[in-house]
C-alpha cells in the first residue's frame, strides 16, 4: 500500500535531512490541498507527522490536524509528539485512525501497551526508528532521533507482540531524506520474522524502481514524503506499481 506523507512544522510543510532539525527544507505548499491532492490520486491512507510536537510536546499542531482530518475522506495516521493518554484520546476524538508512538514505546513500554489494551492494535501503531551498527543490529533511537533508545527493534517487537501488535513503521535513519534507496534487506528480513506484522517501509525512497522493491520486500506498505514532494513521480503512479489492497 503507498501511503504518502507529510511534515508539518509550525503549520508549514517540510523535509529533514536524517531527523535533523538544522538540515529543514520547508515548500511554500498548502498541507491539505497537498493531502487532498494524494487523496484524488488514489490514497486510501496519509500519514502526517508533527514536527514541532515531536520536539516540543507541549506545542502539539492538534488543531491542525483537525482542521485536515475535517477536509479529507482518506484515513489519517498521525504521529508526534504524543506523550500521553488524553493526547491519544485527543486524536482519536478528532478523526485520526491511527496513532503513531514512537519514542515512548522505548521509554515507557508498559504504558503504551496499557493503550493497546484500551484502544485496540489497529488504533496504534509503532514507530521504531532503527540505527543499524557494524553488527547488524538495529538500535531504536528516541526524541526525534536526537538520543539512542538503547533497546532493539527485535526487543521491542516481543514487548509489543503480547498485546497484539499489529502495525510497525520502520525506518533506517542513515535513508531518511537522503533520496537513496530503501533498505529493501531490512524489510526483507523483519517480514520473514514477524509476518502477523504489517510492516510500513520508511526512509529513502527516490523512485518507482524503490517502490516496487519495497513491494517485493514483504512489506505491507510504504510511507513516502520527499520524493513526491519534489515530484520524482506523484501518487498514481506509485499507486499503479504498488495498487492498494
Amino acid at each position: 500500500m503507498i501511503i504518502p506523507a507529510i511534515d508539518l512544522i509550525d503549520g508549514n510543510i517540510v523535509r529533514l535531512y536524517q531527523g535533523d532539525y538544522g538540515q529543514q527544507t520547508t515548500f511554500d505548499l498548502s498541507p491539505l490541498a497537498q493531502l487532498q491532492s494524494y487523496e484524488a490520486q488514489g490514497a486510501k491512507w496519509l500519514h502526517i507527522v508533527d514536527l514541532t510536537g515531536a520536539k516540543d510536546p507541549a506545542k502539539r499542531q492538534t488543531r491542525l490536524i483537525g482542521e485536515l482530518v475535517a477536509g479529507l475522506n482518506a484515513n489519517i495516521q498521525v504521529g508526534g509528539g504524543i506523550r500521553t493518554q488524553e493526547q491519544v484520546t485527543e486524536l482519536l476524538a478528532i478523526g485520526v485512525k491511527r496513532v503513531v508512538i514512537g519514542s515512548l514505546a522505548v521509554k515507557e513500554p508498559e504504558l503504551v501497551k496499557q493503550w493497546f489494551i484500551k484502544y485496540g492494535c489497529e488504533a496504534i501503531c509503532l514507530a521504531l526508528d532503527v540505527n543499524i551498527n557494524q553488527s547488524g543490529e538495529k538500535m531504536v533511537a528516541v526524541s526525534g532521533w536526537q538520543s539512542g533508545g538503547g533497546k532493539s527493534l527485535e526487543s521491542l517487537v516481543e514487548t509489543f507482540s503480547a498485546v497484539g501488535l499489529k502495525h510497525a513503521l520502520v525506518t533506517d535513519i542513515s535513508r531518511d531524506g537522503t533520496l537513496t534507496g530503501a533498505n529493501t534487506a531490512l524489510y526483507q528480513e523483519i517480514a520473514a520474522s514477524y509476518p502477523d506484522i504489517a510492516w510500513q517501509a520508511s526512509g529513502g525512497i527516490a523512485t518507482l524502481e524503490d517502490v516496487a522493491a519495497v513491494r517485493d520486500s514483504g512489506a505491507a506498505g510504504i510511507i513516502i514524503g520527499k520524493a513526491l514532494l519534489i515530484n520524482q513521480f506523484n501518487v498514481a503512479e506509485a499507486i499503479q506499481c504498488w495498487p492498494n489492497d
